[in-house]
Parts: structure tokens; C-alpha cells; sequence
């Protein structure tokens, strides 16, 4: 399946014999929370998943959105009607960030059948599509979580591949850059990152770039998809973006992805031995 859905595939599939479950995951760094958006309208079917409470373990050591255990994620899925073999379109309110999670979260508990709605809520109701404010009550799903088919990196990892290979850095230029770190413990970024930020993914409508300029800007970045690559931003979130810009700009592939810092820079900055450069270049 590939990665991204439009909003014309989508309304068909929901009026197809084999409708997708869909799952609503707005959210805003710093409220307020996307279940009050979701209440107001969303898709008709769609279920809500919470980032931090549901597709993240509590905050910590590991980061502000650790990888939830395996069981709850499978509770939180199963509850919205996801089932094994059936497909799966997540949506989000900003620039497919947050929906890329999600996405991340399927394919690395071995669920490939899922995709990002290009646009996102915004280009449906651009559309004049349907909504509802009604609350679904899903069938059970019987996914089943197995972890482990999306690589996952700790710190030490990433400092390996910004040594050896390419990490990018999904944050927006003033955070990589020092200039300012409103949530996490310092400034700055991981020696040897490159600057990717996730809301450039996206054109200014907040559909995904072509294929062909996804290629263009990481290739300007110096990614050739040769040699191991990986991606990190301040929780773990947004990096999921990277990963899949850069399968849709075919420089990895469904079966050989870029690795995910899952830590990030919350885990990163959190540990005072570990170094951090400042400046736009990479250090």
C-alpha cells in the first residue's frame, strides 16, 4: 500500500467494498487537545487516537512520546476496529506529521496495509466532503502488535549514524539551530545532523511534495540513499515524517527504511554527557 492516500481514493474506498478503518489523531503541541476538534466534526467512521495517551508510553527518561508497549498499542488499535489484513488511513489537522506517526506505529508492528490522507482533514473539508460529529462505535479489531519490523535506534545509535551514515533532523531550523528550545532540557542538535524539517514536506496547501521534489530536497540535503540513514526530531513524532518522505521519494523502500531515533532530541538533550552543536552546520 502506498504511503499516501488522496481524498478522492478515500471517499471512494469508504464506498467500497472494502472501506478502510480510519483513524483521527490531531493533535497541537500545546493544546488544545485534538479530541475536541474530533467531537465538533471528522470523518464519518473515523475513530480518535490521542497521541500522548494512547500511541505514546508516559513521558520520561526515554523521551516526551516513548514507543507505547506493545500490548497497549494493540488494546488502543484493536478498540478502533483494526484488523489484521485490512487497510488503514490516518489523518491529522497540520502537515501529515502526526498521521506519519501513526503510520509508523502500523508498519512497525507489522501491519503494512496503511496510509497518510494527503492534505489531511483540511483538504477534505476544503472538498466540501462529508462530516459528522457522531461517534462511531467500531466492531473490535484482532490485530495483532508484533514489534520490530521498522528499525529503531537509542542515542548511541544515532550518534553512530550521524558518524557513519546520514541523520536528519525534522525540527524547524531555529530549534536545530540553538536559537530557541521551548520544550526540551537544551538547545541545539546532534553533531553531525542535517536539517530536514517535517513542515517542508508539504506544499503550503499541506499536500505532500511530488516524488520528484521530495527527491530534489534530500538530495540537495546530500541523501542519495546510499549507506544507513535516520531521522529524529524533539519526541519521536514528527521523524516519522522523514521516514516516509523519503520512501515516497523512493531513496528507501517499504522494505528497507530509514531508522527512527525513537528517543529523540527530548532523550538526547535530557542526558548532559551527550554533546550538542549549535549553528546551521551540522558540527
Amino acid at each position: 500500500m502506498h504511503p499516501l492516500i488522496s481524498t478522492e481514493a478515500l471517499a471512494a474506498a469508504l464506498n467500497g467494498d472494502r472501506p478502510p478503518v480510519v483513524l483521527d489523531v490531531r493533535w497541537r503541541l500545546g493544546g488544545p487537545p485534538g479530541r475536541l476538534d474530533y467531537e465538533v466534526a471528522h470523518i464519518p467512521g473515523a475513530a480518535y487516537a490521542d497521541l500522548d495517551t494512547e500511541l505514546s508510553a508516559p513521558p520520561g527518561p526515554a523521551g516526551r512520546h516513548p514507543l507505547p508497549e506493545p500490548a497497549e498499542l494493540e488494546r488502543v488499535l484493536r478498540a478502533a476496529g483494526v484488523r489484521e489484513g485490512h487497510p488503514v488511513v490516518a489523518y491529522d489537522g497540520g502537515d501529515g506529521s502526526v498521521a506519519a506517526r501513526v503510520w509508523w506505529l502500523l508498519r512497525w508492528s507489522g501491519h503494512r496495509e496503511v496510509a497518510v490522507l494527503d492534505g489531511g482533514f483540511a483538504a477534505w473539508t476544503a472538498e466540501n466532503r462529508e462530516v459528522t460529529a457522531d461517534t462511531p462505535t467500531p466492531e473490535p479489531g484482532d490485530i495483532t502488535v508484533r514489534p520490530g519490523a521498522m528499525p529503531v535506534t537509542d542515542a548511541d545509535g544515532a550518534a553512530d549514524l550521524a558518524r557513519k551514515g546520514t541523520l536528519l533532523d525534522a525540527r524547524a531550523g531555529a530549534r536545530y539551530r540553538g536559537e530557541t528550545e521551548p520544550v526540551d532540557p537544551r538547545p541545539g542538535h546532534i553533531p553531525g545532523a542535517l536539517n530536514a524539517p517535517s513542515a517542508e514536506h508539504v506544499d503550503p496547501t499541506g499536500h505532500w511534495l511530488t516524488p520528484e521534489a521530495l527527491t530534489t530536497r534530500f538530495q540537495a540535503l546530500g541523501v542519495t540513499g546510499e549507506g544507513p540513514i535516520g531521522a529524529y526530531c524533539g519526541s519521536g513524532v514528527t521523524a516519522s515524517s522523514i521516514v516516509l518522505a523519503l520512501e515516497v521519494a523512493g531513496l528507501t523502500s517499504e522494505n528497507t527504511p530509514a531508522t527512527l531515533y525513537a528517543g529523540s532530541w527530548s532523550n538526547w538533550s535530557a542526558d548532559p554527557t551527550r554533546p550538542a552543536a549549535t549553528g546551521a552546520e551540522p558540527g
